[in-house]
């Protein structure tokens, strides 16, 4: 068998139909982007709110390219499939976000605030968990709406709130550092990808919208 064939077997096919690594090379310039955000000031220069392109909009941007990359084009092949796919859907979102959440320590200066690689980091986590679930319930093409929505809402709710409780439902807003925060996020993180590695991507051919079944 020639190598072009054997590139479009087992997980070469996989990784192209999920165009993989078009996302690889869309979330390595996501981190570059990061870094470059963070590293633009001095501590001198810094002004209220220079972090927050590494703590929300980076995470989100990764988080994005994640959830597109869960559609799947052969809903029909994947139903009727002999092996079970939730391994591969676990692998793939597990592979994604730990190959996303590599360089948040490398974003900040080594003089900065260590709390916004931890930030950062948490934010991460915690979109991926929202946008895997949104791809079970919307499907992938749209995953990404709900973490904006839901990001840029805790950030105009949480304003001057106090208390135990906003450090867990605004994780996004949080310090890096707070417990509560971090509880909240590890927790959308694995029951999100928990879901969608249990249900796969909402199917999104009109001819594929047959009962969602776990596979």
């Amino acid at each position: 068998m020639s190598p072009h064939r054997l590139a479009l077997t087992g997980i070469g096919l996989y990784a192209r139909s999920r165009t993989l690594p078009l996302t690889l090379a869309l979330l390595a310039g996501t981190c570059a982007f990061a870094a470059e955000a963070a590293h633009r000031t001095d501590d001198v220069q810094r002004a209220p709110g220079w972090s927050a392109p590494v703590v929300a909009l980076a995470p989100l941007l990764a988080a994005a390219l994640i959830g597109a990359s869960l559609y799947t084009p052969s809903e029909e092949l994947d139903r009727t499939a002999v092996r079970p796919w939730w391994p591969r859907r676990l692998v793939h979102l597990l592979a994604l976000s730990a190959f996303a959440c590599a360089p948040p320590a490398l974003t900040v200066p080594g003089d900065g605030p260590a709390f916004v690689a931890a930030a950062s980091l948490r934010t991460l986590l915690g979109c991926v968990g929202v946008t895997a679930a949104a791809a079970v319930l919307v499907g992938a093409r749209l995953s990404w709406l709900p973490a904006f929505c839901c990001v840029g809402a805790v950030h105009l709710a949480s304003g001057g709130v106090r208390g135990w409780a906003v450090t867990v439902w605004a994780w996004p807003t949080r310090p890096g550092q707070e417990a509560g925060a971090w509880l909240a996020a590890g927790a959308v993180f694995v029951l999100g990808t928990a879901l969608h590695a249990a249900r796969g991507p909402r199917p999104e051919n009109p001819r594929a919208q047959g009962p969602h079944r776990p596979s």
